[in-house]
């Protein structure tokens, strides 16, 4: 079916694309600090395509969705009713997070938070999950490091090609420090055997890990957790991606 927009063609192969993401150790990761018999009630920021909702809903937590993208979340729709699941979805940006209060667990997982190019909607959106929380609920999130963002993404041009859906993935750095433009061509096979193509341009950008730190003390978060690439280790220079977790 031909979509009507390159983001809601996105959408349909985002899931191919993040296959090699442990989605599995996220959910080890926020289940190990707030088990879900006294942390019940989850909101996933950036729910995407539903993977991780539908996981956390898995491991006994009531779990609520929201994401900017109505096409992600069309999809996410699909895939809770194939598994018989209902979850709330809510199309929303994050830095507008309104209605949700009294959380115990609230989510912002793979680099989710790194699309907000102003510093002012992060901080926004970080203090609207406090106000969210219950005294004692938990925040987690990750971020891409300062060395994925000023180095990793800089060795570009990437592809990937598994017969079916094949990218061309080119980045350049944003008018910010420590932002990039991420444009990438698809060509995803049809039922006829041709490819269709199409195109899409993401900004994102990350801050030092103190900056995040002392926006999350700031508002008033405590028992601030920082660990680097799905591991409980420390960051170090070369970490790719960093893991938050605080307390309210």
């Amino acid at each position: 079916m031909m979509k009507n927009s390159s983001y809601e063609r996105f959408s349909f192969v985002y899931d191919e694309l993040m296959q090699d993401i442990p989605y599995d150790q996220y959910v080890k990761w926020v289940k190990t600090h707030a088990p879900h018999s006294q942390y019940p009630n989850l909101l996933d920021i950036g729910c995407g395509t539903g993977t991780l909702s539908l996981l956390f809903h898995q491991e006994g937590y009531t779990v609520s969705g929201i994401d900017l993208s109505e096409d992600m979340l069309a999809v996410a729709y699909e895939r809770l009713q194939e598994s018989g699941v209902t979850i709330p979805l809510f199309s929303m940006s994050m830095d507008e997070l309104e209605g949700f209060s009294d959380l115990d667990v609230v989510t912002i997982p793979i680099d989710s938070i790194n699309y907000l190019a102003q510093e002012e909607a992060v901080i926004e959106t970080l203090t609207r999950i406090y106000a969210s929380l219950r005294d004692g609920g938990q925040l987690f999130f990750d971020v891409h490091s300062l060395f994925k963002m000023d180095h990793i993404f800089m060795e570009s041009p990437f592809t990937y090609d598994d017969g079916e859906i094949t990218y061309l993935w080119h980045t350049e750095p944003g008018e910010f420090e420590h932002s990039i433009f991420h444009q990438m061509t698809f060509f995803v096979e049809e039922e006829s055997g041709l490819f269709e193509r199409f195109d899409e341009e993401h900004f994102q950008r990350t801050f030092p890990i103190e900056v995040y730190v002392n926006w999350l003390s700031e508002i008033g978060f405590t028992q601030i957790e920082v660990t680097a690439d799905w591991t409980d280790k420390s960051p170090s220079k070369e970490s790719e991606r960093i893991f938050i977790r605080a307390i309210k």
